[in-house]
Parts: C-alpha cells; sequence; structure tokens
C-alpha cells in the first residue's frame, strides 16, 4: 500500500463565511476522525488534494498537521460543488495499524475480452468493492482479469479473492457484464421483424341502413 504525505493546517475557524474565504484563497477546509477520540478541523491547499481525489487508487495518508503530530488516515469523503465541480470540502479517518477497517477500493480491469473482441459490449457495473483488512493489507485497487470473459458472460463479486482481505460487498452483485454480440443481436431484431406479419383487421362493414 502505498502512502501520499498531506500537509494540513490545524483550523480555527467555522461556518460558510469563513469557510468560503479559506476557499477564495485556494484553500480547502475538511475534518480529520478518529473514531471516537477527536476531530480536528483542518484545511489544505487545495492543489495538494489533486493526488489523493484524481485518482484509481487507494492511499494510506501520511497526514502532517500543523501543531507537528502526524496521523495515518484515508481519504472518506469529498464534497464537490455542483456546478464548477471544485472541491468544497473533505473528510479524513483515521487508520489505527494493526487494527481490520473498512474500505472502499476502486476496481481496475485488466486484459482484452475474449466477448468484446467478438463484438459484445462490456459493462462494468461496479467501480468500487467494500473491504474489510488491516491497512498493511489495503490493496492501492482490485485487479480483475476480464481476458477468459465471453459473449453473454459475466463475473460476479464473488468471483474475486484477495489474500488478507475480506470483500463486504454482497457476492451475487455482477462486476463485469460482457453483453449479446451486435451482430447477433442485430439479427435476431431483423428476423423478428420478418417474422411479424401485418395483424389482420376484422371491420364491421356497412349495412344497407348505414
Amino acid at each position: 500500500m502505498a502512502e501520499i504525505t498531506l500537509k494540513a493546517k490545524v483550523r480555527d475557524y467555522k461556518g460558510r463565511t469563513a469557510s468560503n474565504a479559506a476557499r477564495r484563497a485556494g484553500k480547502v477546509p475538511g475534518v480529520f476522525y478518529l473514531g471516537n477520540e477527536k476531530n480536528i478541523a483542518i484545511e489544505v491547499e487545495a492543489l495538494d488534494l489533486r493526488h489523493l481525489i484524481y485518482t484509481s487508487e487507494t492511499h494510506i495518508v501520511d497526514l502532517q498537521l500543523s501543531d507537528g503530530t502526524a496521523e495515518a488516515a484515508v481519504l472518506r469523503e469529498v464534497q464537490f460543488d455542483p456546478i464548477t465541480d471544485r472541491v468544497m470540502h473533505f473528510d479524513l479517518i483515521g487508520v489505527i495499524r494493526g487494527q481490520k477497517m473498512k474500505f472502499e477500493v476502486p476496481v481496475v480491469l485488466e486484459g482484452s475480452s475474449e466477448g468484446v473482441r467478438a463484438g459484445g459490449v462490456l459493462q462494468q457495473t461496479l467501480h468500487k468493492l467494500e473491504v474489510e483488512c488491516l491497512p498493511k493489507d489495503l490493496p492501492e485497487y482490485i485487479a480483475v482479469d476480464i481476458t477468459h470473459l465471453g459473449a453473454n458472460e459475466s463475473m460476479l463479486v464473488g468471483d474475486v479473492k484477495i489474500d488478507g482481505v475480506e470483500i463486504l460487498t454482497h457476492g451475487e452483485q455482477p462486476l463485469v457484464v460482457i453483453s449479446h454480440i451486435r451482430g447477433e443481436a442485430t439479427a435476431e431484431g431483423e428476423e423478428a421483424e420478418e417474422g411479424e406479419s401485418e395483424p389482420e383487421v376484422i371491420g364491421r362493414g356497412k349495412g344497407e341502413d348505414e
């Protein structure tokens, strides 16, 4: 598991006005949580968050606080502005080494599926899995080899096994699906259309009185 260092200032302000002022100055307010022991209000440089947020990997954060202390953490939540997509707030949760924790880990597909090469369509239905493990066993991402998947085949969460890691996401959920081959789907559709006949319209003719 790779670590990333993040320097943070312990902030003494709260409220929307002060937080917006910090954002205009290029800062992002956040909170570090360590169970029920302590919650620390912090702020970091917006640019320093980019390598932590815009990545397909999970990192242990070496959080260097301005009061001289250091904590191990993982990114738990990020809030974005719905219009500008700018990062508005973030939460870090403390990691206790030697104690199992729950994490969300990105899924990365590897290989070229047989079904896709034959013209099928790949759908990745889950992009993250919830797992429980020791911090030292936390994978940066979960690699899933899809080379063997043919058309009309799928891979379930339960098919994924990682040493030292318990996957909590329900095992019956589909992870990857290779839908029917496009050419076959088109041909089936054409055959269905050809097999359909115009419905017979039975109407009552006009009588002599009409």
